[in-house]
């Protein structure tokens, strides 16, 4: 079954339904420029309460090194996103100590082909490519060039996915997980539990 990470969370009560409904890892994005910012101690306090099953993604937008390592101690991060012009090299020195997970765009044969070349010691995330707001954006991307993707290497499909098209997307990328953010919320950071619940019901319904 397909891995499920809602991404975005700022709230205790959020964070323990999707954890309720079977999500495989919650999202925390740790950058100021996004209306979903979260602070390592409101972070901190959410991890300490639901399920240690749950794996715990931290999302950085051109952040330090130092400053990564911090927020993965304090937090207690599984993996870390990242969403920014981070090198190669650079994620390749933080993924000796965290799962890197390297959002990528495919907006063309050529992003493609340099997303399949990355090192294998990255997880992919495909996303709508948006150098203001670096993801969040409630924009689909092209599904027949996620599926290249997907079929070459472990990725993650996110990118405008809700109740209504998850169950799709499932079918026609086929991806080792979906990520979530924007069309589950009631307003940036907050989400909105029937959808929630709607969209856990179109992933089941794939498998059942």
């Amino acid at each position: 079954m397909v891995k499920v990470k809602v991404c975005g969370i700022t709230r205790l009560a959020d964070a323990v339904l999707v954890s309720e409904l079977g999500a495989s890892a919650i999202g925390f994005v740790f950058w100021k420029g996004s209306p979903r910012a979260i602070g390592l101690g409101q972070a901190a306090a959410i991890v300490s309460e639901i399920p240690a099953n749950i794996e715990v993604i931290g999302v950085f937008v051109n952040s330090s090194e130092e400053w990564v390592e911090n927020v993965v101690a304090e937090v207690g991060l599984t993996a870390v996103q990242f969403h920014g012009d981070e090198t190669t090299e650079f994620c390749q020195r933080v993924s000796k100590r965290v799962r890197v997970i390297r959002a990528v765009s495919v907006s063309s044969t050529l992003e493609v082909e340099n997303a399949i070349r990355l090192p294998q010691a990255f997880t992919l995330l495909v996303d709508a490519d948006d150098s203001a707001r670096r993801g969040g954006t409630g924009r689909t991307v092209d599904w027949e060039r996620a599926k290249t993707v997907a079929g070459c290497r472990p990725t993650f499909l996110a990118g405008g996915l809700g109740p209504e098209n998850v169950g799709r997307a499932i079918r026609e990328v086929q991806p080792y997980g979906v990520d979530a953010s924007s069309r589950l919320e009631v307003s940036p950071g907050v989400k909105d539990h029937g959808r929630l619940r709607l969209f856990f019901a179109a992933i089941n319904g794939v498998y059942g």
